[in-house]
């Protein structure tokens, strides 16, 4: 990595971390770009440079955890359908939690920000669909299918549905009782039971 590079990824991280904060603090909707941009000490053009929208300064590591399933998908081990190494994937991110996705330990008051945002939750949706389609692309692309391939949009569908139903739900009762061990249950018991459901939908495909 040359030193330019290197210096426009560290302005890009000083300034996440400064609307991360802020956001955290007042409520995203309460924050303005002057604002991040002034805390940040950078000019604005410089703040949209980095992120076109202020929602993405949010959801700056949207794409990292697209790559962790996308790699868990094409690293699986031989005999292991997608499905399964997805489903492995929950229980590895919670048996062995890391510093960059510290599920249920550093992410409730993510995600309550997050609720109490119109603009946040619209873009939670839009980003979901992103999501379901660039799966979709990788579920066919793994066993040679088009881009387009219904099962592997229907696969990707399900796997999105149940991975933000079983993220939802366990952050509400983690919200109601602050027990993580619930949480973590919650969220590993609707992931196992919503994948074995489709991976029974997607019985004689390749997924």
């Amino acid at each position: 990595m040359d030193r330019r590079t290197r210096k426009r990824m560290e302005t890009r991280q000083a300034i996440s971390d400064v609307a991360t904060r802020l956001f955290m603090e007042r409520g995203f909707d309460r924050v303005t770009i002057d604002e991040i941009a002034d805390a940040a000490d950078v000019g604005r053009m410089t703040v949209f440079n980095h992120f076109p929208r202020k929602e993405d300064m949010f959801f700056d590591r949207e794409q990292e955890i697209h790559d962790l399933a996308f790699d868990a998908i094409r690293t699986r081990a031989p005999g292991t359908s997608p499905i399964q190494a997805l489903r492995l994937l929950a229980h590895q991110m919670i048996e062995h939690r890391t510093d960059a996705f510290p599920l249920f330990t550093d992410t409730r008051r993510f995600v309550e920000t997050a609720q109490a945002s119109e603009a946040l939750k619209a873009r939670a949706r839009q980003m979901r669909d992103d999501f379901v389609h660039a799966l979709a692309g990788v579920l066919a692309d793994g066993v040679g299918r088009a881009a387009d391939d219904l099962d592997a949009h229907l696969a990707a569908g399900l796997i999105a549905t149940t991975w933000s139903i079983a993220f939802i739900r366990a952050h509400a009762e983690l919200s109601v009782t602050g027990n993580i061990a619930t949480a973590t249950s919650i969220f590993l018991g609707l992931i196992d039971r919503g994948l074995s459901g489709t991976h029974a939908a997607m019985d004689g495909t390749p997924f």
